[in-house]
């Protein structure tokens, strides 16, 4: 099953996220549940929206600060260009949802070819606020219970709440990347810049 679910995930998303494996985690989050009973300390559903928010205003941020002549940038050969690593996000917040049973597929979202389908920074950046606008309602129209939901396609003890938290981190995952691809092209990133007008000292750790 586990193999048959990482061919499934690569496939999903042209091997971005074939590493993941939502029977492991599921697993473990079952034994540690059957011995804890006490009530979550906050709420996951709101939690996942309030990140993914976070996430596009600093991805999206990122984007319109790099020149759009740099957008077909890339560190070196074989990796992705600053436009294909911004597609990719976009293209997995689009995907991932649909792993959850019952969660719509996005209108006219294409996924064969979509990390190299343009290099035009405005519309990388209508495809980003779109993604992130789906991902963020597919979370909202989920009911808290929801997130206990069992995937069976995806493991045996796999659930919605495994691949809210994929997409979740899967997106910081490229955040981190995208930073890195802006300094590497002197593109210090908005809220570092903001933070170094209010307080220079404090702009380090705003990263």
């Amino acid at each position: 099953m586990k193999k048959l679910l990482a061919i499934f995930l690569g496939v999903l998303l042209q091997g971005g996220l074939a590493g993941f494996t939502p029977t492991a985690h599921g697993a473990a989050q079952a034994t540690s549940s059957s011995a804890d009973k006490t009530a979550p300390s906050y709420d996951m559903k709101a939690q996942a929206a309030l990140d993914l928010e976070g996430l596009q205003k600093k991805i999206v941020g990122l984007a319109e600060a790099i020149p759009a002549d740099k957008y077909t940038w890339r560190p070196e050969p074989g990796t992705r260009s600053i436009s294909e690593l911004f597609l990719h996000i976009a293209a997995a917040n689009y995907n991932i949802p649909t792993m959850m049973s019952g969660v719509t597929p996005a209108a006219g979202f294409e996924g064969k070819g979509f990390e190299k389908s343009t290099t035009d920074k405005a519309k990388i950046i209508e495809q980003l606020n779109k993604s992130f606008a789906y991902a963020i309602a597919a979370v909202n129209n989920m009911s808290n219970a929801d997130f206990a939901k069992p995937e069976k396609k995806l493991g045996p003890d796999a659930n919605d709440g495994d691949v809210v938290y994929l997409m979740v981190v899967h997106t910081h995952e490229h955040l981190g990347q995208s930073i890195a691809y802006a300094r590497m092209n002197s593109i210090t990133p908005p809220w570092t810049a903001e933070a170094e007008k209010k307080n220079p000292k404090a702009a380090a750790a705003a990263e």
